[in-house]
């Protein structure tokens, strides 16, 4: 026998293994370390992807809306000690009455060393990747290495995530890696920490609040068996999560709102019938809970944690939440994924062998749906050679908007935004709300400025403005010298 000697005993009792040389555990100790390792080296990986996919099209000039200027705007004011207005929602608006976000000034020191909108790409990016971890180390603890690696990496390339990494930037991305590491605490029965993960959940935007309160009662049903305190303290946590949405709802926002109220009401009250878009619904659902699950999330009591975000979107009379598309669906994506890896531990104890079998191969299914789905979603752009090129048109529109001093007074669209908010005051074009801007640019690689002075005019019929110049789509009008 190699690595051991036997000796036999005096009393014929048998044969005693004298330990030998320990060569053969080397491999399971490097097994262990690449295991340990696994999902950190799986969340570096998807950080230089979304990095990779953000920061190229902002490089191309593609940003699809005005959510990174707004909140470039308000990571600024942090970064200067200021109160984050953004005047891209009417100048002088405080973003903490629109959402109630105080979490996005976490960025400020990052914004202070690298003021550029980037640093909020890569921001978003390094969260998002960061939630990898906890997904995939609950796997791997429930279903084993190979499962526990599957399901990470389902999670990682989930079309939820690409379709958010793809969209500029939202405070949405703080609570992904919250809800991971806290659901991840769930599943390892470690109570506290999952409500303590949970909690700052209500500084990240105001409804997630709710999010908190349903966190909290999957605890306090996992938990009700426990000699502990944890359930009571759980239920605590619950209601405090439902109140702390109350306050912010009826009473935060509209102190920092200049109408004294909630902008967002008007989304649900007096909307459409809950039923309006049943079919765009009912299409966002089976992608929530097919691809990514194969239905058998619907076994885990996790599942409850997606309840409010679903509810407030497919309630909403707004039809760009009920769709796949945007970020909206980026919180859903650790809880499906980790409500995924519970239900098939719980089903790998069935008394069914058929339920066995699907829950045992499900994780890998899963990844092998992602994979293939990422062919035609954003990360798959990453393949293609025009992603790392910067158009002729993007160098000339940049080159446009050079013109424009630091410090000036602009109004834009989308397109101008990103580029100017880091160093002038923007407004959004037709919201200035009685303030002249210095300039004017705009996006118009539509055409849909067809005559620049009388579009000027219609926007502020005091003043005059003159073409500065236009360059790869783009219309910059300079206000005459001596006009107000």
């Amino acid at each position: 026998m190699r690595g051991a000697v036997l000796a036999q005993p005096a009393d014929d009792t048998g044969p005693i293994p004298i330990p030998g040389p320990r060569r053969a555990s080397v491999p399971a100790v490097r097994q262990r370390t690449w295991t340990d390792r696994a999902p950190h080296l799986l969340a570096l990986a998807l950080f230089a992807a979304y990095t990779t996919l953000s920061v190229m099209r902002y490089r191309r000039m593609e940003t699809r809306s005005w959510d990174l200027g707004i909140f470039e705007q308000a990571v600024r004011a942090y970064a200067h000690f200021q109160p984050p207005v953004a005047d891209l929602k009417g100048p002088g608006a405080n973003i903490l009455g629109d959402h109630f976000s105080p979490v996005t000034a976490l960025l400020a020191p990052a914004y202070r060393l690298f003021p550029t909108p980037v640093t909020l790409l890569v921001a978003q990016a390094a969260l998002f990747a960061l939630a990898a971890v906890p997904v995939t180390r609950a796997a791997t603890r429930l279903l084993g290495r190979a499962s526990g690696l599957c399901i990470g990496i389902a999670y990682g390339l989930s079309w939820g995530i690409q379709q958010a990494a793809d969209f500029d930037f939202h405070e949405i991305c703080f609570a992904v890696p919250l809800i991971a590491f806290s659901l991840e605490a769930l599943l390892g029965r470690r109570w506290r920490a999952a409500l303590l993960w949970a909690a700052p959940l209500v500084l990240v935007k105001e409804d997630l609040g709710i999010t908190l309160t349903a966190i909290a009662l999957a605890v306090a049903w996992r938990a009700r068996h426990d000699p502990s305190r944890a359930p009571l303290y759980a239920l605590g946590v619950a209601v405090l999560g439902a109140a702390a949405t109350l306050l912010t709802l009826t009473a935060v926002i509209p102190a920092f709102n200049t109408t004294g109220g909630y902008d967002y009401w008007s989304k649900v009250d007096g909307g459409p019938s809950p039923f309006a878009g049943a079919e765009t619904k009912l299409r966002t659902l089976a992608w929530l809970l097919l691809p990514t699950t194969g239905l058998l999330a619907l076994r885990s009591p996790l599942l409850l944690a997606a309840a409010p975000t679903v509810g407030w979107r497919f309630l909403s009379g707004d039809d760009h939440y009920w769709s796949t598309d945007w970020h909206y669906s980026a919180v859903l994506m650790p809880v499906l994924f980790l409500a995924l890896a519970d239900a098939a531990d719980i089903s790998r104890r069935s008394p069914r062998p058929w339920l066995r079998t699907y829950a045992d191969r499900l994780p890998a299914c899963a990844a092998a749906a992602a994979l293939a789905l990422t062919t035609s979603l954003p990360l798959a752009t990453l393949t293609e050679a025009a992603t790392y090129r910067t158009p002729p048109r993007v160098v000339a529109a940049e080159e446009l908007l050079d013109r424009i001093p630091d410090g000036a007074t602009v109004e834009a669209n989308v397109g101008p935004i990103s580029r100017l908010t880091g160093r002038c005051r923007v407004m959004w074009v037709g919201d200035t709300r009685g303030v002249t801007p210095d300039w004017i640019a705009l996006n118009n690689s539509s055409g849909w400025v067809r005559d620049p002075h009388t579009y000027a005019r219609q926007l502020h019929p005091d003043a005059r403005y003159r073409v500065a110049g236009e360059a790869g789509g783009y219309l910059l009008l300079e206000r005459r010298t001596g006009q107000k």
